[in-house]
């Protein structure tokens, strides 16, 4: 049943319906656009999307569908995994519209979800809700719909982490901070991934010992996770442990050091090639 999918949104999504928002024309309070992923066992996973224009007023809503088409069949040569799952739309509720969009996306796949994200902040936050269409009615009668919120949660890949990690660094109150970040070399990525496995280490224990103090009501669930964490640890020597965590540092100094001989080879090349072409 549509009832039972679970929505998970890539965090490129989300910034690609931010900036067509910001964008829009000045007459236009709502923006709209096709989503793209796929679908499995109960899962909408939206790894991509693109805006619809569209014209809305009080009576009526006119999407440009040729447009979507077309850009939809020129996404598909380039990533031919990613098929439509629905539709978004700024917003923080569901319009009186929003069922006449949805009667087209109902045509393009089955189970179509409808993604909106609050752009105008109600309640001083970017709110995020997923819904489905479900119909009303009685059989041989009028027949409706309604949309029915479902779960939405947001997924990432690695490389979306390490993005949003940069991302997070240029956000700040104070006006020194500097809004142009930089990819940090691999070694310093291991220091300041030791320093914050250092922390969070240090806040498990200190929650340990409180629990074990009394101070604190235990946690069941949190007890359970720190089980399995505990139990996916694999269980080495000390000198085991060095042996295996020196043997990746020294690969990893390997790899910088050919890949600086090369960026110099490279550049080296290229000043010689300047010389002999004057």
């Amino acid at each position: 049943m549509a009832l039972n999918l679970q929505v998970r949104v890539h965090p490129v999504v989300l910034f690609q319906i931010v900036d067509a928002y910001e964008r829009r024309n000045a007459d236009s309070h709502r923006v709209i656009g096709t989503l793209l992923g796929n679908v499995d066992k109960g899962v909408v996973e939206v790894i991509n999307c693109f805006c619809v224009p569209h014209k809305e007023t009080v009576d009526q809503v006119e999407a440009e569908l040729n447009y979507a088409m077309d850009v939809h069949d020129l996404n598909r040569r380039v990533n031919s995994n990613e098929s439509i799952v629905g539709w978004w739309a700024t917003g923080h509720e569901v319009t009186n519209h929003s069922s006449v969009i949805h009667e087209y996306y109902a045509r393009e796949c089955n189970n179509p979800v409808h993604v909106t994200l609050d752009t105008s902040l109600q309640g001083g936050r970017m709110g995020l809700k997923a819904y489905v269409c479900v119909s009303l009615g009685v059989p041989n009668g009028k027949q409706g719909c309604m949309f029915t919120s479902i779960p939405i949660d947001v997924t990432c890949y690695d490389p979306e982490v390490f993005g949003l990690q940069l991302c997070q660094k240029t956000l700040g109150t104070g006006g020194g901070r500097s809004r142009n970040v930089h990819p940090m070399l691999d070694l310093a990525q291991v220091s300041e991934a030791g320093t914050k496995m250092g922390v969070l280490l240090d806040q498990v224990l200190t929650y340990v010992e409180d629990v074990l103090a009394g101070k604190i009501q235990p946690n069941n669930a949190v007890g359970r996770a720190l089980l399995d964490l505990i139990n996916s640890v694999p269980h080495m020597s000390n000198e085991q442990f060095s042996e295996m965590f020196n043997s990746n540092v020294k690969d990893l100094l390997m790899v910088i050091t050919l890949s600086q001989l090369i960026k110099t080879q490279l550049q080296l090349n290229e000043k010689l090639t300047l010389l002999t072409s004057v």
